[in-house]
This record gives C-alpha cells, structure tokens and sequence, in this order.
C-alpha cells in the first residue's frame, strides 16, 4: 500500500512540475543561427536559448524556410508533415520542418512560392507572403498539439499572428487562452498598406477592420499593438521615446493610448560569441584584467588597414551602416576638422552612397589618418572593435543598439548620444561618454575630451576595464522578460 502512495506522489509531483513550465512561442521572421539581416535574429537566436536554460520556459521558435537559410543546418532538419492553409480565397501548401538548436525547438515553415527567394525582405509581395506565415503560425498548433502560455511575436512581419489570434481564431476554445506579446524592434517600419487590401489580401474582415485601420489605411503594427495584452521595445528609453511624434514615425497617438502596457526591456548580446579572451577572428587574445594584447590587435590592424603604427595614438571607429540616422551627418560635418588632431579614424560599413564616396575621398585625402572600409565583413568588424581604442556611435534614433555593447567587450570605450538603447547601456566616465543634442559640434566637443583622456593611461585603463566587465548578457535581460510573462498569466 505503501508503494502504491509512493507511485501516485511522483505521479503528482512529475505533473505539478510539468505545468509549471510555461510554453513560449517565438513568433518572427528570422533568427540566428539560421539566417540574419541585423539585430532582430541576434535577439531570437540568444533570447530564446537564454529563457530556455532557466529551466522554467518550454521555448519554441516558428520562422519562414529562406532559401538562403545556411546548408549546414537545412540538411538536418526533420520533416514532420503539411498541411493546406487558407488565407482569403488561397489555399496554400505549408510544409512543417523542425531542428533543435541549444535546447530550443526550431520550426520552419515551408512554401517555395513564397521563400523560395533570395534575401528575406524586399519584395512586392512581402504583405501577402508574411500574411501567409502569420496564419500558418496559428494552423500548425493543432498539427503540433503545442498551445503557447504565451505568443511573442517580433516586429510588423509577425504582427499579424496576434492580429489573428485575437480576431478570427478567438472563437477557437483552444486558443482562447494564449497571451500574446509584441515587440517593437523598430517603429519605423510598420506594415502599411491600402486599404483595398483587407480582406482580398489579409483575410480580416469588416467587423475587425477599426483594428488594424490608421489614417486611411492597413498599419499592421498598430493592430498588433491594439490586439496585444501587452507590447514591448529593446530599450527601457526607447517605450518613453515612441510616445512622441519625433521617434514615433506617426504611431504616437496609438502609443500614448495603451501604454498601461507597455514596457521597454533592453536586449543583451552573446557574451560568448564577443569574448576577448576566446574570439579566434582577434590578431591576438586577452583579458579584462590584463589588456597587454590589445596592443598587439591595435599594431596588427594598423598594419592591415595601412596606418602608420602608432601605438600612442588613439583609433576611433565607427562599426555601422551608413545612413543619416546613424549619426553620419554629424560625422560629415566635423570628421576633416577633427583629423586635423593626433587620431586614425577606422570606417567600416555599406550604406548610402553621399557617405560612402564621402569617406573614400576623406580617405584618399588624408591616408596616414583615415581607413574606409566600404564592405560588409564580420571578421574584419571583430578586428576593428579589439583593436581600437574608441568607439563612435552618435546615432539619432537606436531602438537598442549592439555595437556599443559589442565594443565595450573588447575593452574599446564607446561615445553615443543619448538616444534609446544607447542611452540605457552607456553610463558616462562608467563604461563611455555620452552626449544629449543631436549637435555636431557638441559630439566633437566629447570625442576630444575622450581623446584627452586617453593619455592618462592609468585612468583609461580604469574605465577600459568597467566597460568590458559590464553585463550585457541576454541571462539579465531574460530575468526581465521572465517577469513579464508571469505578470501576463496571472
């Protein structure tokens, strides 16, 4: 008898702890270490493995089947069958793959009339294809018995799975009880379409269309703000900043209204993947509390890049796409009469093509001074934030920003403006220096007491070292979306 009560105790226990776990869906449109365009697959690819490792979070992540998803992880995924999704008048194909990567379960839904494309973005179609994957999220539950605690869904490509949750599957008992989260990675881009659209294209009907209607036509992004329990930014500076018309890009309105819940989490980085002491892209490897080899990363790059080797002088880089909101235009104005002092400036990046002849003029012109890199190159970006000394980055607008975090791990000391994620993740004389107008002059000002400071060795060693000891692991951020999802299944 004894037995029996011992086996039924388990029994209850195994179960209790079962439902403790909360079941979280992933819901965008890319990820690392699949395929990636920019930050929102580094968000993804690290946040799902870091709420998946507390132990706490059944984490899945459902994206589209790119062609250009890498090889090497296409060849192991598993077939695991398909079924026919309507949308509007279609009835497409969906093909259902899976992959476990990091203890997180990875689906990947398959149409090659839709991703059988290069890139991910871009296409006159993108609203049809991304309408598609959105109602296939919601399809393949039942195929997959898997009914999320919680749906987050990332940026306008997915705003429309919690669009439809809360419309056309509400009525659906086993759907009645998932949250939805969305997070806003970046509010300019919105999903806007005609209004023509909404029901031949988007399968939503006339009873849901105040949902999704703004200022006379479809704004994907607001109807997923509307139908959401809750919604999110990547900064904490970022949710207070989209509540005006500057920053907002016509969404302050719809904003101001459901901010009872909105919250701003900053996102981390992979602090394993940026590591000093580990990185095989660096000319040589070092540590926080010993900063000898970052000489030798700074010689070797200076000899790369064509820069006489000297030691004393400090580099500024910049590690960015370039357009105007990144801050070039402050750069443009000021970077000649900088140059006039004892620097080497570093440029990598691609971007528009004023900044990019721009540089290369002020390259040919000063060449003992000035690198410009007009390439995409991931080694050589590891390269340029270890071995140089300072790091630029006056952006108007960051929602987040990775690349002062990027370089604070390197021991390279960041100089932003006060903007979002920069704002939130850059502390001054803590780990950088900070400035608050969009001035280029009140930037130039900043950069030369950097420089200044840079020939008190001691001190800079100082502030070198609480940059890159400061946390910016997704381990921290994770504890706050663990907070957050709790909070919307009470």
């Amino acid at each position: 008898m004894a037995a029996k009560s011992t086996k039924v105790t388990v029994k209850a226990n195994k179960q209790i702890l079962a439902d403790s776990v909360k079941k979280i869906l992933f819901v965008a449109s890319e990820s690392t270490p699949f395929i990636a365009t920019g930050g929102l697959a580094e968000v993804i690819g690290s946040l799902s493995k870091a709420l998946s490792d507390t132990g706490k979070f059944d984490v899945r992540v459902v994206i589209p089947l790119f062609s250009d998803i890498k090889k090497e992880y296409k060849d192991k995924f598993s077939y695991l069958g398909n079924i026919y999704v309507h949308l509007a008048w279609r009835n497409q194909y969906c093909g259902i793959f899976s992959y476990v990567n990091d203890g997180v379960t990875f689906y990947f839904i398959d149409n090659e009339y839709y991703f059988k494309r290069p890139g991910c973005y871009g296409y006159f179609d993108d609203g049809e294809r991304f309408a598609f994957f959105s109602k296939c999220v919601l399809e393949i539950m039942p195929f997959l018995d898997f009914y999320p605690d919680v749906m987050h869904c990332h940026d306008w490509q997915a705003a429309l799975a919690a669009i439809y949750l809360k419309t056309n599957y509400c009525f659906r008992q086993e759907y009645q009880f998932i949250r939805a989260l969305f997070t806003i990675h970046n509010i300019e881009y919105q999903g806007q379409y005609s209004l023509d659209l909404l029901c031949d294209l988007f399968d939503i009907f006339g009873e849901y269309r105040y949902l999704v209607e703004y200022k006379n036509s479809i704004n994907l992004m607001k109807g997923a703000i509307e139908c959401c329990e809750r919604f999110s930014t990547v900064s904490p500076r970022y949710a207070q900043e989209i509540k005006e018309a500057y920053f907002a890009h016509g969404l302050e309105e719809i904003v101001r209204r459901n901010e009872f819940k909105l919250s701003g989490i900053l996102n981390g980085i992979d602090d394993k993947g940026y590591n000093c002491e580990l990185d095989k892209h660096l000319f040589a490897n070092f540590k926080p509390d010993d900063f000898t080899n970052k000489s030798v990363c700074k010689s070797e790059l200076q000899k790369m890049l064509s820069l006489p080797e000297k030691p004393d002088t400090p580099i500024i880089s910049m590690v960015s796409r370039l357009v105007s909101h990144k801050g070039l235009d402050l750069v443009t104005a000021v970077l000649e009469e900088f140059l006039q002092d004892d620097v080497q400036v570093v440029i990598l990046g691609t971007g528009e093509a004023y900044f990019e002849d721009y540089f290369r003029y002020l390259a040919r012109k000063y060449p003992d001074k000035l690198s410009a890199n007009i390439v995409f190159n991931g080694d050589l970006s590891r390269k340029i934030y270890s071995g140089s000394d300072i790091f630029l980055m006056p952006s108007k607008s960051e929602p987040c920003g990775l690349s002062q975090m990027i370089a604070c791990r390197y021991g390279t000391v960041p100089i932003v403006r006060e903007t979002g994620g920069l704002f939130d993740s850059i502390k001054p004389l803590h780990n950088g220096y900070t400035f608050t107008n969009y001035n280029a002059h009140d930037m130039l000002y900043v950069l030369r007491q950097a420089v200044s400071d840079y020939k008190n060795k001691p001190e800079w060693s100082k502030l070198m070292y609480r940059a890159a000891t400061t946390d910016f692991s997704w381990s921290h951020s994770a504890k706050k979306y663990e907070a957050l999802y709790y909070d919307m299944l009470k």
